[in-house]
């Protein structure tokens, strides 16, 4: 993706780190985050970071953004972390009761977040197997091999 003024996009196997570098998320620019995260989400993240430490400024168009990164990485199993010290944004974001949602404070605790939700999920997908496994068979079917 070439570079762009709004944010800087990093990503790695396990998730992509979006910094938003605006000091506003608004009508005005949502639509550039919503390009990255359909990007992203074409590229198979199912884990993103949005960074928004730099905004002081938030409204409806970026809490509708932020919602729909969240749901799109949690139908798949992900998570779309946001990241802010801002405790004005915080709040904001924390009334717009936003389901499944993760805020935290730094980009650490976000890929900590990420790495935990991945662990669960594999354990998850270990004791399903499992279950299918054990019941196959009866106790007296596996007595006849």
């Amino acid at each position: 993706m070439p570079s762009n003024p709004f944010y800087s996009l990093e990503q790695n196997e396990s998730y992509a780190i979006i910094t938003w570098n605006e000091t506003n998320l608004t009508q005005t620019n949502t639509e550039e985050l919503e390009l990255v995260i359909r990007n992203l989400f074409k590229k198979e993240f199912a884990n993103m970071i949005l960074n928004i430490d730099s905004v002081t400024e938030i409204d409806g168009f970026g809490v509708s953004c932020i919602r729909k990164g969240t749901k799109i990485c949690t139908n798949e199993m992900g998570i779309f972390a946001v990241v802010t010290k801002n405790e004005e944004i915080q709040d904001r974001l924390d009334l717009a009761k936003i389901e499944d949602f993760t805020l935290l404070n730094t980009v650490k605790e976000a890929v900590d977040a990420i790495y935990l939700n991945d662990l669960e999920n594999d354990f998850q997908d270990s004791d399903d197997e499992e279950q299918e496994f054990d019941g196959g068979f009866s106790e007296n079917e596996s007595d006849d091999y």
